[in-house]
């Protein structure tokens, strides 16, 4: 498995251009195949989500051709409904294909999917959803079976505002007879990205970014060109590294109104960010100072941007609360935290952190995507060398991670061999640090 070999202490400077957002990407590429002819989607991010849904799509039958941001989708030689298990489970976004298969062809059988262990993941609203379309639904030996002779819309009320569950009952209910409207729907971009490109399909969808959508089925989709919106995500974490590194770096290709809680809570901390078009300039020459933080659905600061977070407050001037309410189990990265000499303290869902002036090189693992990114953040602005391990987690949702960084200046080095790998310099570390 290969691992990152950071030495830190550097300022990062200079200009990122930021890939498509990894979660607009995971729900085109099955949206793709409600079309009865091909489709083009265009600034897709280079990373491992992206190729296995690719696989995915080439194991039902489907003709795919990846070539760089460009993945080009042929639905109609599709051959089976049945996706392979071991594809299925490497990533969560794979469910999607339940509210597709059966919007399409009546039928749907899907693995329970995998993804990052970040706490309770359950699928009972995005079934509850399909239920409410007319569809029957049984879950057999940790599979999905869905079944319906037709979709008829339906008022769904989510009990809680998820992104998947709205996500998949759009895609139900785009093939349905008449109108449904989701209530209580998520907000968030990538759900406005989806249904800018099931309109441009023939859907008719509207309230998509609101609490309310409502969509009005059609029996027939076209296939069409399609550009995905920039990552926020990705964005918010070379925000971050600018801030724990003393640096500044411009970031290209983005929407800053998309990036308002993370700025916010950033200059709170002390740092500058300076908006100009699609770019955002991230400025911070002094140790930031101490903030709370609550994550909240969009658009409240985003759970998926809390680890790297954590990483600025860990180093920031007096004593931060960082509050985590969407998911439970959201702080893993804090006991790899601790060994670069973080001082934090996790209270159920409330991590309580106490500044420190430096971090320290130290060999560390990351258990999911967005701890990988923390952990990242952490090396660079260490003292000495860091190893992460588990780096196959970060490549599910970052393009080109260490080829990103070195172009701000990172020493980054992806090694594959382990014996090639040097430990960490061992340091004192003095009482109080």
């Amino acid at each position: 498995m290969p691992k990152f070999y950071i030495e830190g202490g550097v300022p990062l400077e200079g200009r990122v251009r930021i890939s498509g957002r990894k979660n607009s990407a995971l729900a085109v590429i099955p949206a793709s195949l409600l079309a009865d002819s091909p489709s083009v989607l265009e600034n897709l991010p280079a990373i491992e989500d992206v190729r296995t849904y690719a696989r995915i799509l080439q194991a039902l039958g489907v003709r795919v051709k990846l070539e760089g941001d460009r993945l080009s989708i042929d639905p109609t030689t599709l051959t089976t409904f049945r996706a392979p298990d071991n594809l299925v489970k490497r990533m969560r976004a794979s469910y999607y294909l339940l509210g597709v298969m059966l919007a399409k062809y009546g039928y749907a059988e899907v693995a329970l999917p995998g993804g990052c262990d970040i706490g309770q993941r359950p699928i009972d609203q995005h079934l509850k959803g399909f239920r409410a379309l007319g569809a029957d639904v049984v879950v057999e030996y940790g599979v999905v079976k869905a079944r319906a002779d037709r979709l008829v819309g339906a008022t769904i009320y989510l009990d809680v505002a998820s992104v998947g569950a709205t996500i998949n009952i759009m895609l139900a209910a785009s093939m349905a007879e008449g109108l449904t409207v989701i209530e209580n729907a998520a907000k968030e971009s990538h759900i406005v990205d989806l249904a800018n490109y099931l309109n441009a399909m023939g859907v008719r969808i509207v309230g998509a970014g609101t609490d309310v959508i409502k969509i009005h089925g059609t029996d027939r989709l076209t296939g069409c060109s399609h550009a995905v919106i920039p990552d926020e995500i990705e964005a918010a974490t070379y925000m971050m590294a600018a801030v724990a590194t003393r640096g500044s770096v411009k970031l290209e290709n983005v929407v800053p109104k998309h990036l308002d809680p993370i700025a916010a809570k950033l200059r709170e901390a002390g740092a500058e960010v300076v908006e100009d078009g699609d770019t955002l300039t991230v400025t911070c020459r002094q140790r930031p100072r101490a903030v709370n933080v609550k994550t909240l659905p969009y658009p409240g600061f985003p759970t998926d941007a809390q680890q790297p977070m954590t990483v600025v407050l860990a180093l920031a001037d007096g004593t931060s609360m960082l509050t985590e309410t969407v998911w439970e189990s959201r702080f893993k990265h804090v006991d790899e935290l601790l060994r670069m000499g973080c001082r934090i303290r996790v209270e159920g869902r409330t991590a309580i952190i106490e500044g420190v002036e430096r971090l320290y090189g130290a060999h560390v693992r990351a258990t999911d995507l967005r701890a990988g990114a923390a952990l990242v953040v952490a090396a660079l602005a260490a003292e000495g060398t860091s190893v992460i391990s588990g780096v196959e987690h970060i490549d599910r949702g970052y393009e080109k991670m260490e080829t990103k960084l070195r172009g701000l200046g990172a020493r980054i080095e992806r090694v594959e061999d382990e014996d090639r790998v040097p430990a960490p310099e061992p340091r004192l570390r003095s009482v109080g640090r």
